[in-house]
């Protein structure tokens, strides 16, 4: 026998039972860029791969380890996209999007990296981008941030934590990068291969390090905080002045960086306990250089990312039944005559804008109650011999002990709206 083929390992089919929550969430991030005025962007998964280097970082881990990198027929190197921001850069200055213009702009879909598999972390994963061009103070900043507080509320999702911190400009940056690895080669001994390694091309990384043995090292590190230039702490403090008048609690953490090399002043995680070793949910920051090194006119920017698949996760372990796809009729029919009628019933009450589950390929009542019960839906319409010889529809409440009504197909309608 032929051994099956299945799918990538890291690379997860979405199933039907899950696509009513996906969906859900889909729609309340729509619905929330809408709220804000933002304007969807829809991006290609596939870039040249000098995009994400000059963007991200030649060194970083993504464009070393991570990136499908991949030889086109006519000898290009193309990647599938590992975030969406450089894309999105590249897209505006295209455009010209960002010419003596302000954009605020938000896409979704697909990005990919070829990592370590495990809960959370997979190697095609969904992310929501949000983005906002030509705009220089810490007011914007506050609206990205009040935005995702928005989003846990409509979602009714507790626990999520903010952590701040700002990384300054490329200038303080570089006197910091200086002490910082003056301090670890002083402690050279003590750190572990991915810490030797970034020491040389990207020391601010280690600060972010996961590993236990680094956190008593990354505790006496200098804090890129103490080094900032007037402008960048006199804009980190009116952001948190902001956030604390809109009522968001936040912490500010000097080790938080991001893995991206773009970033500058405002970086902000929002993380959970719940999810394990995949504590970040929402993470993001400014980049107020990228449009530049992408080749286009300096423009301030600043922007977020969401993991849908975390944001999924945590909703279903909070929320086990929210955003269940649920129908708002099953329609049972007994007989071949009893399904023709049915047909046309269902698409009356779709007209009216209600939901529909018609039962197809027959089955005993019995069998097809079970199905109705099983569906969730609220009420259950069956047509057999007696309602066919009656012109009547049996109403029956699945959510209640009421008795089951025999109605006429113009009443339906009132107990759609009101319950049995």
């Amino acid at each position: 026998m032929t051994k099956s083929i299945q799918a990538i390992r890291g690379m997860n089919d979405l199933l039907p039972v899950d696509i009513g929550l996906w969906q859900y969430i889909e729609k309340s991030v729509s619905d929330l860029m809408t709220a804000y005025g933002y304007s969807e962007i829809r991006l290609p998964i596939v870039e040249q791969t000098a995009l994400f280097a000059r963007a991200i970082g030649d060194v970083t881990d993504i464009v070393e380890k991570e990136m499908y990198t991949f030889p086109d027929r006519n000898g290009d190197s193309l990647s599938l996209r590992p975030e969406g921001t450089a894309g999105c850069v590249r897209a505006g200055i295209e455009h010209g999007l960002f010419h003596n213009q302000q954009q605020r702009l938000w896409y979704t879909g697909p990005m990919f990296r070829h990592e370590r598999p495990q809960k959370g972390r997979y190697r095609q994963f969904y992310q929501v981008g949000v983005e906002a061009y030509g705009f220089e103070g810490p007011d914007i900043d506050c609206e990205l941030i009040q935005m995702t507080a928005r989003f846990w509320r409509l979602l009714g999702l507790k626990g999520l934590r903010l952590e701040l911190n700002s990384l300054g400009t490329a200038e303080c940056r570089r006197s910091y990068r200086e002490m910082l690895v003056e301090y670890y080669e002083s402690r050279r001994a003590m750190l572990d291969e991915d810490s030797l390694r970034r020491l040389e091309h990207n020391p601010l990384r280690i600060l972010d390090s996961k590993n236990p043995q680094m956190v008593e090292v990354n505790a006496g590190a200098p804090a890129l905080m103490d080094h900032l230039d007037p402008e960048s702490r006199q804009h980190f403090t009116r952001l948190c002045d902001r956030l604390t008048a809109s009522g968001i609690e936040f912490t500010i953490n000097q080790r938080l960086v991001r893995g991206l090399d773009y970033y500058s002043r405002t970086v902000f995680e929002w993380k959970t306990d719940q999810l394990g070793a995949q504590s970040a949910v929402c993470a993001g920051g400014r980049y107020d250089g990228l449009v530049e090194t992408l080749g286009g006119r300096s423009t301030p920017a600043v922007g977020f990312a969401m993991g849908l698949e975390r944001i999924i996760e945590l909703v279903q372990l909070q929320k086990p039944d929210f955003g269940l796809a649920v129908p708002d009729v099953f329609l049972v029919v007994i007989g071949e005559k009893a399904g023709d009628r049915g047909q046309l019933l269902a698409e009356k009450i779709r007209d009216a804008g209600y939901s529909v589950l018609l039962n197809c390929g027959g089955g005993s009542l019995k069998a097809q109650m079970k199905r109705a019960d099983k569906s969730n839906a609220r009420l259950a319409l069956l047509i057999g011999e007696d309602e066919l010889e009656t012109g009547m529809v049996t109403i029956k409440d699945l959510r209640s002990n009421a008795d089951q009504l025999s109605v006429t197909e113009d009443r339906i309608f009132d107990y759609l709206q009101n319950g049995i």
